[in-house]
């Protein structure tokens, strides 16, 4: 077991979809024992919060291009299904492995 995992799921109120995707990577960080902070938010406030990891849907992706997030250190997973733990699985598990927490 690595470090803790600080994981933020956004959408665009920080509210509804975001919160169905951090259910479901929930199910995948407990398959591999990952300890994470989840943190569902907003676009505009997750551009400004440090973080390992940020998840949202394929939708968002123009938006979170406006803002300068350094990916090499905040890799961002966008997700074609959000509720979709295999989806969620294959593209977050690489990144925690890359940074040596799974």
């Amino acid at each position: 077991m690595g470090n803790k995992a600080t994981i933020l799921f956004v959408c665009g109120a920080g509210l509804g979809s975001s919160f169905a995707a951090q259910m479901a990577a929930e199910d995948v960080l407990n398959k591999y024992k990952v300890d994470a902070k989840l943190d569902h938010v907003d676009i505009s406030t997750a551009a400004s919060m440090p973080a390992d990891v940020i998840i949202t849907a394929q939708n968002f992706k123009k938006q979170f291009e406006q803002f300068s997030i350094d990916e090499t250190v905040t890799p961002i997973v966008y997700l074609k299904n959000i509720v979709s733990s295999a989806e969620i699985e294959e593209k977050l598990i690489p990144i925690l492995q890359n940074k040596g927490i799974v």
